[in-house]
């Protein structure tokens, strides 16, 4: 169930982070950028969250500004995600492991600063500025920070799993 407090979001957005954090931490070196059958690594996968928190909190602020605001990104339709996240990964081909978690870390933190500051009524009262749906702030947030962060650590835990079975197999 969605988040529909500014601490409920915090305390969603912290668990996730914390256990994506975990297993990070446990996963292998040689298995960070290691691609599976899409061609995507888990370093990628770290990237991506980052990127669509950067994407949030941009957003976010060009709605707040009153300027326009562009779902998913300039150029881009939300029927065409796929392509931009293949776009994004090659944007990003050259991250490596340290800088995407890096990058996540960063953006986590400023992700939380922004939900800190905002009230319950700025989160959850209100359409986000700029969205063109009935999508909230908070909303947004949980989509950007522990949804993803849930999706990403169940990626992780299946490519973890998969490498232990196959070493076991060998």
């Amino acid at each position: 169930m969605p988040a529909q407090t500014k601490q409920e979001l915090l305390n969603a957005a912290e668990a996730e982070f914390e256990k994506l954090t975990t297993i990070m931490d446990d996963l292998p070196a040689m298995l960070r950028l290691e691609q599976d059958e899409a061609g995507i690594a888990p370093k990628d996968i770290l990237g991506h969250r980052a990127h669509w928190i950067e994407l949030f909190l941009g957003w976010y602020r060009d709605g707040q500004a009153g300027r326009k605001v562009f779902f998913p990104a300039g150029g881009y339709k939300w029927n065409e995600t796929k392509r931009y996240n293949a776009d994004l990964r090659a944007r990003q081909k050259g991250l490596s492991w340290s800088s995407a978690r890096a990058l996540l870390e960063t953006n986590h933190v400023e992700l939380l600063a922004l939900i800190e500051s905002l009230t319950d009524q700025q989160l959850y009262g209100a359409p986000m500025k700029g969205s063109n749906n009935k999508w909230t702030t908070g909303r947004w947030a949980e989509a950007a920070g522990s949804s993803h962060y849930r999706s990403a650590t169940k990626y992780l835990r299946q490519r973890l799993r998969a490498a232990n079975t196959q070493r076991k197999e060998s």
